[in-house]
């Protein structure tokens, strides 16, 4: 049910909220006068305080004067930051040139630099496995009957496999191999048809295509691994928390030890268009009612590939967190842009 309210309402609940997150303190119809700038009387700021309470947008605890944002007050306020949003977003102090190629070291450079910016928990969702490309694979022989492939993909990411025949392995056949997989296999995206068929090439041998076979493992086991969830901020987590913020800080940091519920519930609030915010109880996760989920999706011009988001309080700076998420998720874009035009 959309709230409406005039603009003069939504001038002071925009006072209450970015007070509130300032000081942390009930904030009260005098201090808004006089310190906000609000050109009407005290009276009047009372009695709009009391009209935006009898709508749910503010509440006032115990018998303080002051009024505090309520959940929905935090949403109709983050709603209008998100409609007033330029068409492109402004600069942010992340460089991801050093990392060349590597989209999981930028991936972890981002998180870090949101962490520190903002004192929030940064979360950057990974490009789905599916999408990577193989980029080099090695075929090493490491005793006779013992063959160990690496597959490096186009995310910087890196498989191991061992495998053992019954055998002893012709050296021939493993560097045979190794040339074989990195002109006719690299490039490819990983779960694609074109990339079975190359172990399956009519035009092999018999002995080729069994040796292959036994490869393959390390090339389909790659989408069997889980979507990468990377994490920034934890060891400041609790440094600046108040202590009514403490216990939901806590539940946090316990889910944050279930990435796959983490990465669930950044998916589910993923927007392709907008940033986006989840307060509170619209995150459906029990632990996380207490606190607030603001993010942007990153990723090519016809996919997006993964979110960058910023989990904290429901009391934080939502206008900070909005442009950081989204201007860290246009540096990303640009930077995937470059690697996926390359492979």
């Amino acid at each position: 049910m959309q709230i409406e309210i005039t603009s003069r309402q939504s001038e002071i609940l925009r006072r209450v909220v970015e007070e509130y997150v300032d000081s942390g303190q009930p904030v009260g119809s005098k201090h808004l006068v006089e310190r906000s700038g609000i050109r009407v009387s005290s009276s009047t700021v009372r009695y709009e305080l009391a009209e935006l309470e009898s709508r749910g947008l503010l509440t006032h605890p115990h018998t303080s004067a002051g009024r505090v944002p309520t959940n929905r007050g935090y949403r109709f306020y983050a709603d209008t930051l998100l409609e007033g949003l330029e068409p492109r977003p402004g600069p942010f102090m992340l460089d991801l040139s050093a990392v060349r190629s590597e989209v999981e070291a930028a991936l972890q450079a981002t998180t870090e630099v949101l962490a520190q910016v903002t004192s929030l928990l940064a979360l950057v969702s990974a490009p789905p496995l599916e999408t990577t490309t193989v980029r080099h694979a090695e075929v090493l022989l490491l005793q006779p009957q013992v063959v160990m492939v690496v597959v490096i993909t186009s995310t910087g990411g890196v498989s191991k496999r061992i495998a053992t025949f019954d055998h002893a392995v012709d050296p021939g056949l493993a560097k045979w191999a190794g040339e074989y997989l990195n002109e006719r296999v690299a490039g490819l995206q990983l779960g694609t048809h074109l990339l079975r068929q190359r172990f399956e090439d009519p035009a092999l041998s018999p002995a080729e295509r069994a040796f292959l076979d036994q490869l393959r493992p390390a090339f389909s086991g790659l989408l069997g691994a889980e979507q990468r969830l990377f994490v920034g901020g934890t060891a400041s987590l609790l440094e600046d928390a108040r202590a009514d913020e403490l216990d939901a800080y806590r539940r946090l940091l316990e889910v944050l030890e279930q990435r796959a519920a983490l990465l669930e519930i950044v998916g589910e609030a993923l927007d392709p268009r907008r940033p986006f915010v989840r307060v509170g109880g619209e995150l459906d996760n029990p632990a996380l009612h207490d606190v607030a989920l603001v993010g942007a999706s990153y990723g090519l011009a016809h996919r997006t590939l993964g979110a960058v988001g910023l989990l904290g309080p429901v009391r934080m700076d939502y206008d900070k967190a909005i442009r950081s998420v989204r201007s860290a998720a246009f540096e990303l874009s640009r930077f995937v842009e470059g690697i996926y035009a390359e492979n």
